[in-house]
């Protein structure tokens, strides 16, 4: 058996190198590094994309979801309301505006926020209501909308892993108030190094997230708010069009191999394979399988050379970093659980059949036979 990477970026750059390198070519001969037209060409694209009026690049999808948090109000002492089961990420965008990320559980199906958890979290010091779009999935956002409206709270999304992703035939990253998105490499639409977004229609609130992504600065050397420097590199925008241009062919290859996967595991004892959700386009970002033993199986499928990874061995409320913070185990049982036996395999646009038929064997194997 061959390796098979969890992601191959290198597939995905080879596909777009001839278009992107001359470009990329004349960003260094012009020095105009950050920002420019190539990134508002960029911004005007995706926003199109996604359905909305504005897109705001910056240097990351953290900064991304700490701008949004700042600019709908989120401050000091704050309560945001978050799924347990997503990156730390989403919980340090809070906790650096020194606001208290509140973990809650999931629904075990899907893994995704559970709008009765959200429902019995919200507080008198609730200010923003945050669903995370996993796997490439869409979190329920409009179960989410009547609670967010009776408590007078904006559901700020997390996109960062469903770029492509349509609820009801509506976007992620165009269903709340507004999203963050991350172009980390690995990402459906990556850069060439880290790079995010914030969409919105708010026109104001957009303005207001470029204003303090700038140093707090609209007009050179005039600093109306404290901000912070997350802008945009042009080589990245650069990348980001040209794979743009391909994200959809590329997610119904995700799909496709996502249902190649349903069928060459189908039935498989010991292991539970994931399901859309009813109203769910989803993008397959990742490809999360559920089984006992799962650290063992883990080892036995990379020592097979398939690259089979974690997304996520531990809830953020679990980590060192949050201990003490008040959630101890047994606050959020479905996302605790499932952290235990998720595995996530090899899914990218450029993976082959037969790529996945090794995959599916060797897991087969590890897990005793079909």
């Amino acid at each position: 058996m061959t390796n098979i990477p969890l992601v191959d970026l290198r597939a995905q750059q080879a596909e777009i190198a001839a278009e992107v390198e001359p470009l990329i070519l004349d960003v260094l001969r012009g020095a105009g590094f950050v920002g420019g037209p190539h990134v508002a060409a960029f911004e005007a694209a995706y926003a199109e994309y996604v359905g909305v009026g504005h897109c705001v690049g910056v240097a990351n999808g953290t900064d991304a979801i700490e701008l949004a948090l700042r600019v709908v109000g989120v401050g000091a002492g704050d309560e945001v309301i978050m799924p347990a089961n997503t990156f730390i990420a989403t919980a340090e965008a809070a906790s650096r505006i020194g606001a208290r990320p509140v973990p809650v559980d999931v629904d075990p199906d899907h893994l995704l926020i559970s709008p009765d958890a959200v429902a019995a979290a919200i507080t008198e010091k609730t200010r923003a209501i945050v669903p995370v779009h996993l796997y490439g999935q869409v979190a329920p956002v409009e179960a989410l909308t009547p609670i967010a409206a009776a408590a007078g709270v904006p559901i700020v999304e997390d996109a960062a892993q469903s770029q492509g992703a349509r609820r009801h035939g509506r976007a992620a990253g165009g269903l709340g108030a507004i999203a963050a998105t991350s172009f980390y490499p690995g990402k459906n639409l990556g850069a060439s190094g880290d790079g995010g977004a914030v969409t919105t229609n708010d026109a104001d609130l957009a303005a207001r997230v470029r204003l303090l992504a700038n140093h707090g600065s609209a007009v050179k050397y005039r600093h109306e708010a404290i901000g912070m420097n997350s802008r945009l590199d042009a080589i990245h925008a650069v990348t980001l069009a040209a794979k743009l241009a391909r994200l959809e062919d590329w997610n119904e290859r995700r799909r496709q191999a996502a249902g190649r996967y349903a069928t060459l595991l189908d039935g498989v004892r010991g292991l539970r394979l994931p399901r859309p959700m009813p109203g769910n386009s989803d993008v397959w970002h990742l490809y999360v399988v559920r089984v006992e033993d799962r650290d063992r199986v883990l080892a036995e499928l990379n020592a097979a050379g398939v690259g089979a990874a974690l997304h996520y061995p531990d809830p953020w409320h679990l980590t060192p970093a949050y201990a003490g913070h008040g959630y101890p185990p047994g606050s959020c049982p479905v996302a605790e659980e499932a952290a235990g036996e998720i595995l996530s395999l090899p899914l990218y646009p450029h993976l082959t059949g037969d790529q996945q038929e090794q995959v599916a064997t060797a897991l087969v194997k590890v897990l005793g036979g079909p």
